[in-house]
C-alpha cells in the first residue's frame, strides 16, 4: 500500500486508489493512512468523526465507514491475484481489527510522512556535522515531497487538525534548517525570494526573519534588512504585545554596526542554551 498524506490524500494498493468520496469516511482513512502499522483506538476515531459530541450509535456507524473501506481495498486486491501457491489476502488483512482499535498495513509500501521524516532527520544530522550541502539536498528533498498542506482535501476533526498542525510545524522547521544550510554556502542571494514569499505567510516568526535580515545585509541591502526587523516588531507588538527577542535585537545592533566600506561584519553574540543558533552576518567562505 501506497500512502501520500502530505498534501490530498492518495492511498493506494496495487496501483488502485481505494480512498473514498464520502467525508467520514475519508477522515477515517485519513486518521488510518498517517499511523499505518500501528494501531489507532476506536475513541480516536469515534473523537475525530463526532468530537466531544459522539451519537449513541457512533461505534456502529464507524463499522459501517470501516467495512465501506474493505470494500474499496477488496476490490483493489482484486486487480492483482495472489500467485500460485499463495494465500491471497483479503481487505481484513490491510485493515485490521484489533482490540481497542483498527490498524491500517502498508504491507512494505511507501509512505510520504515516513519518507519525510527519514530524509528531515538525515538533513538535521548533516547539519550538526557540518556537512551544509548533504544538508540543503537531504532536506530539499524531504521537502519537495508535500504538495500543499497536509490532508489538503480532508475534513478535519480534533484528531487531524492536531496531526495537520504538527506536520506543518516539521514541515516549517525542515524550511528554516535547509535555509540557514544555504547561509552556510553563501547562497544568500537564491534565498531573498524564498524569505520574501515566507516573512509574509509568517509576519511574527522570529527565525525566519532573522534569516531574511542576514539574506539581505550579505546582500548588501542594509536599509531593506533593518526594514525586516521593523515590521516584525510591529507585527510583534501588535499581534502578541510583546517586542523582538534578545536575540533579535542583537541582530538589529550587529547590522548597524556593520561598516560598509570592506571591513569585516561583526558575528551576533551567541545565543543563550536553550536558544537555536544564531546566524552570523559574515558570508560563508
Amino acid at each position: 500500500m501506497d500512502i501520500d498524506v502530505l498534501g490530498a490524500l492518495d492511498v493506494r494498493e496495487n496501483g488502485v486508489s481505494v480512498a473514498p468520496t464520502a467525508p467520514k469516511p475519508r477522515q477515517v482513512l485519513a486518521l488510518l493512512a498517517l499511523h499505518a502499522d500501528r494501531i489507532v483506538p476506536v475513541d480516536s476515531l469515534v473523537e475525530e468523526l463526532w468530537s466531544h459530541r459522539p451519537p449513541r450509535s457512533a461505534r456502529t456507524t464507524l463499522q459501517t465507514y470501516v467495512l465501506q473501506l474493505r470494500e474499496l481495498i477488496a476490490a483493489a486486491l482484486a486487480k492483482d491475484p495472489a500467485r500460485e501457491g499463495e494465500q491471497p489476502r483479503t481487505a481484513k488483512d490491510v485493515l485490521i481489527t484489533l482490540p481497542g482499535g483498527y490498524l491500517l498495513a502498508c504491507n512494505g509500501g511507501t509512505s510520504d510522512v515516513r519518507e519525510f521524516d527519514q530524509l528531515a532527520g538525515q538533513g538535521y544530522r548533516a547539519m550538526d556535522a557540518g556537512d551544509f550541502t548533504g544538508a540543503c539536498r537531504l532536506l530539499g528533498s524531504a521537502l519537495k515531497l508535500w504538495n500543499g498542506t497536509a490532508f489538503a482535501d480532508v475534513p478535519k476533526g480534533p484528531q487531524l487538525t492536531m496531526e495537520a498542525a504538527r506536520l506543518d510545524e516539521s514541515r516549517l522547521c525542515a524550511l528554516e534548517q535547509r535555509i540557514e544550510a544555504g547561509l552556510r554556502l553563501g547562497r544568500h542571494r537564491e534565498l531573498l525570494a524564498e524569505l520574501t514569499v515566507l516573512t509574509s505567510r509568517h509576519p511574527t516568526h522570529e527565525n525566519l526573519h532573522a534569516q531574511f535580515m542576514v539574506a539581505l545585509h550579505r546582500a548588501g541591502r542594509r536599509g531593506e534588512a533593518l526594514g525586516v526587523y521593523q515590521r516584525l516588531r510591529t507585527s510583534l507588538v501588535r499581534d502578541l504585545g510583546i517586542e523582538p527577542s534578545p536575540r533579535l535585537r542583537r541582530l538589529q545592533h550587529s547590522i548597524l554596526a556593520a561598516t560598509q566600506d570592506g571591513m569585516p561584519v561583526p558575528v551576533v553574540p551567541g545565543p543563550s542554551p536553550q536558544s537555536p543558533p544564531e546566524p552570523s552576518l559574515a558570508p560563508a567562505g
